[in-house]
């Protein structure tokens, strides 16, 4: 019980606390978070992605069995979900809802912090590739499941080309084949800003947090809770010995693939209409009950 609670303090309640700060900034000062949200995503993500992977020790071909594990993993989660809902009969609307809350984990917010604080740089380097695949998934992915087949795929295509972690990600990939590297003064602003991207995206969270709305389908929810937060590393762990990943990728795997629904998903479900109110109290009910099941998992993965 010690060691559980020592965990819990040196790399879970920072996170809660720093989120906590952020939550309290938003209820007393109004700040809105969309706007940080575009810096966050737009300028200082990109930068920690790119300064993780070309100054890592990773190879591109850690780099693509992390990938192929994320991928794998998230569209498992996927079809247990989906075959679930099924089952109870859920309608379009609630399944496309359960399958966001489900399928994406907040990888960058919560993951990437709880990686550093609890593995080191290396898991870190092994949870942004994780991070980067995953925001493809959701402007994919995750916007045809948000309308069950209507999307409008032109416009998640569009939008996936607006990511700059994307392209953060494939310059890292070409600057590691080819053995490049920045000027002094460009890779020095890099690194600037990738230093200042996980305060800032754990302070983001609490903001986001602070806008979450109530939602009456409380047994849903509780399903919903356990399939993000206890079901999901479970069924990831073959999918992760089936990719070889070991050490550090075995850590930031299993750790990445526990964390509470994306806050992103809030906006995506409300930009179509797929049961807003459920998926937001998710995040806040997946967010808060996330110290209770990530804690004892940092001990079996020997943070």
């Amino acid at each position: 019980m010690t060691h559980l609670l020592t965990l819990f303090a040196n790399n879970v309640l920072p996170i809660m606390l720093a989120a906590g700060a952020g939550y309290l900034v938003s209820k007393y000062a109004g700040i809105e978070p969309r706007s940080i949200s575009q810096i966050a995503f737009k300028i200082f993500i990109p930068c920690l992605l790119f300064e993780l992977l070309t100054t890592s020790q990773l190879a591109n071909q850690d780099i693509f069995r992390m990938g192929g594990f994320a991928v794998v993993s998230v569209l498992a989660l996927g079809g247990v979900t989906w075959v679930l809902a099924r089952i109870l009969h859920y309608d379009n609307k609630m399944i496309s809802a359960l399958l966001l809350v489900v399928m994406f984990g907040n990888a960058g917010n919560y993951g990437l912090s709880l990686n550093l604080f609890a593995f080191g740089e290396q898991a870190l380097a092994y949870a942004s590739v994780y991070f980067a695949i995953s925001i493809i998934l959701i402007n994919t992915v995750g916007l045809v499941i948000a309308s069950l087949g209507n999307a409008n795929l032109k416009k998640a295509l569009v939008d996936l080309l607006k990511t700059p972690a994307v392209y953060a990600l494939v310059l890292a990939i070409v600057f590691n084949v080819a053995g490049w590297q920045l000027p002094g003064p460009l890779q020095r602003t890099v690194s600037i800003l990738a230093d200042g991207s996980i305060p800032l995206m754990i302070v983001l969270m609490g903001i986001q947090l602070y806008h979450v709305q109530g939602d009456r389908h409380i047994f849903t929810l509780l399903g919903a809770t356990f399939m993000r937060l206890v079901a999901a590393p479970v069924i990831v762990l073959p999918i992760a010995l089936a990719f070889g990943l070991q050490g550090a990728s075995f850590q930031a795997a299993i750790a990445e693939s526990a964390m509470p629904t994306a806050v992103m998903m809030t906006m995506v479900a409300t930009e179509y209409n797929a049961q807003p109110a459920f998926v937001t109290m998710a995040v806040a009910l997946t967010t808060l009950l996330s110290p209770l099941t990530i804690t004892p998992l940092l001990a079996l993965l020997g943070a």
